[in-house]
C-alpha cells in the first residue's frame, strides 16, 4: 500500500493511499471545525452547516445529489463532532470523479438558501427534541455540561434549542466562509487508483480554491476539578441509569494507550472508529463480572473519544430492577480501587491488549475505514498516530495500567450523574 502526503499551495493537506484489493475508492474531506469552535449563542452551528452542505450548489442542485451518487453505485454521508466535520463518498473506482467534483464545488459554492435554512431549522429542532426523549442523551448532556464549566466541550454537538431558534442565515454563512477553506481541510483518499493521476485531478479541482485567513479558536482550558460533582436528571422512562465520567487525556497524550488497555480490562474494548467496524463482547471484563453477573446492573459500558483537548472517560451503567443503583456505583468504585491498589496480572493485561488490538483492527479493515483513518488521525494528531497505535498498545505494562487508574480515575475529577424516571415506582 503506497502512502503519499502532500500539501497544496493553498494549504490543502492531501493524504493518498493506494489499495488495489477491490475496484473501490473512498474519498473524505475533513474540516477542522466542530462544536469546540462555537461561541456562546452559536452552539450547534457546525452541525447545521453540515446539513446545509447537502442542499446543493448551482452546479450540483440538491435534487440531483442523492440520485447521482446512488446511480453510480456509491454511498455518502457526513458527521460533525467536537473537533471536526467530515464528508465522505465511497464509489466504484471508475466513478470517483463525481465525488471529487462535488466536494471541490461545495467547499466554496454552497448556496445557503434562506428557505432551505428555515426548513432545516425545523428539522434540527425536531432532532433536538427527539434526543431529549432519550434518557441517555439527557443524562449525558447534563454530565458533560457539569464536567466542562469553561471549555467549549461544555455543550452537545447538536447545540442548544435557544441558539438553534435564534441563529440567522448570516451567522451560518459566515461560519461556512470562516472554516470551510482548503487551508483548514484535510483530503484523504484510499482505494484503487494511481497516485500520480489522482493527485493531478485533485490539484485541478481544489488547487485554485483560495485559502482563507486562519480561523479563530476558542482557547479556554478547563480548570483543574476541585471535587466530585453529583447530579440527577428526571424524565420519562422506566429505567435508572448512572454515568460516571472522569476527566481523561487527549488522544496525543502518552497515557492514552495505557488508558485504552485499562478500558479493555475494566469495561471491554471500545471502538475508536466512530464510523463503525466490529464488535467484541465485554463479558470477560472485570466490571461485567462484578456488576452484571451479580445482578447489580443489567449492563455496563465504558469508553472515551480521541480528541484534541482533554475530554472524558465515561462508564454507563443500566440499573438492575432488583437493586438500587448506588450498589452498582459502590461495586464500580471497588473495582477501580482494586486496580489502583494492585496491578493486574501480566496475563490479564495481555488479554486486554489482544481484545483492544482486535477491536482496532476491525475498525480499520475495509477501504472506507482506511480512508477514514487517514483523515481522522490528522484531526487530533497525525497519521503516524494510527500506524503506531498497535505497537504502543503492545508496550503497555501492568504497572502502566495501575498508574493511569491512579492518575485519571480519581473521585475529585469525576461527575456522577443519575437518570431517574419520573414514573418509576421505586428501584430499591
Amino acid at each position: 500500500m503506497t502512502l503519499t502526503q502532500i500539501t497544496l499551495a493553498n494549504g490543502l493537506q492531501i493524504l493518498l493511499k493506494e489499495i488495489h484489493t477491490a475496484p473501490l475508492i473512498s474519498h473524505w474531506v475533513w474540516y477542522r471545525v466542530g462544536s469546540k469552535d462555537e461561541p456562546t449563542g452559536k452552539t450547534g452551528i457546525s452541525h447545521w452547516v453540515e446539513h446545509l452542505q447537502f442542499k446543493g450548489t448551482a452546479q450540483f442542485p440538491a435534487t440531483m445529489l442523492d440520485k447521482a451518487i446512488a446511480r453510480e453505485g456509491g454511498v455518502w454521508n457526513a458527521f460533525t463532532f467536537l473537533d471536526w466535520t467530515t464528508y465522505y463518498e465511497t464509489m466504484p473506482a471508475a466513478k470517483i470523479d463525481l465525488a471529487l467534483r462535488l466536494e471541490a464545488d461545495r467547499m466554496i459554492n454552497s448556496r445557503f438558501d434562506p428557505a432551505e435554512i428555515e426548513a432545516e431549522r425545523t428539522v434540527i429542532l425536531s432532532e433536538r427534541e427527539g434526543n431529549e426523549n432519550e434518557p441517555l442523551f439527557r443524562l449525558g448532556e447534563a454530565v458533560q455540561a457539569a464536567a466542562f464549566r469553561v471549555h467549549p466541550y461544555h455543550h452537545e454537538v447538536i447545540g442548544d434549542s435557544a441558539d438553534l431558534r435564534a441563529m440567522t442565515r448570516d451567522d451560518l454563512y459566515q461560519h461556512y466562509k470562516t472554516f470551510y477553506a482548503p487551508n483548514n481541510a484535510v483530503l484523504a483518499v484510499a482505494g484503487d487508483f494511481e497516485t500520480g493521476e489522482m493527485l493531478k485531478r485533485i490539484e485541478e479541482l481544489f488547487g485554485e480554491i483560495p485559502p482563507a485567513p486562519a480561523p479563530p479558536r476558542l482557547i479556554r482550558p478547563e480548570p483543574e476539578p476541585e471535587g466530585e460533582i453529583r447530579l440527577s436528571v428526571e424524565g420519562p422512562g422506566e429505567t435508572v441509569y448512572l454515568q460516571a465520567s472522569y476527566h481523561a487525556p487527549a488522544a496525543w497524550h502518552p497515557d492514552f494507550h495505557a488508558l485504552a488497555v485499562l478500558d479493555s480490562l475494566l469495561a471491554g474494548p471500545s471502538n475508536l472508529n466512530m464510523f463503525g467496524g466490529g464488535g467484541i463482547s465485554n463479558k470477560t471484563s472485570r466490571l461485567y463480572r462484578a456488576l452484571v453477573d451479580t445482578e447489580l446492573a443489567v449492563s455496563v459500558q465504558g469508553g472515551s473519544a480521541a480528541t484534541i483537548d482533554p475530554f472524558l472517560y465515561t462508564f454507563t451503567i443500566t440499573a438492575h430492577p432488583k437493586n438500587h443503583i448506588e450498589k452498582a456505583l459502590k461495586a464500580l468504585d471497588s473495582e477501580i480501587a482494586r486496580l489502583q491498589d494492585e496491578p493486574p496480572s501480566t496475563e490479564e493485561v495481555a488479554r486486554a491488549i489482544k481484545q483492544a488490538r482486535a477491536m482496532f483492527a476491525y475498525g480499520a479493515e475495509n477501504i472506507t475505514n482506511q480512508a477514514f483513518w487517514l483523515g481522522y488521525a490528522e484531526m487530533f494528531a497525525h497519521y503516524d498516530w494510527f500506524t503506531s497505535y498497535l505497537d504502543k498498545l503492545a508496550e503497555v505494562t501492568p504497572a502502566d495500567v495501575q498508574r493511569v487508574a491512579q492518575t485519571w480515575f480519581r473521585a475529585k475529577s469525576r461527575v456522577i450523574g443519575t437518570y431517574l424516571p419520573v414514573n418509576d415506582g421505586g428501584n430499591e
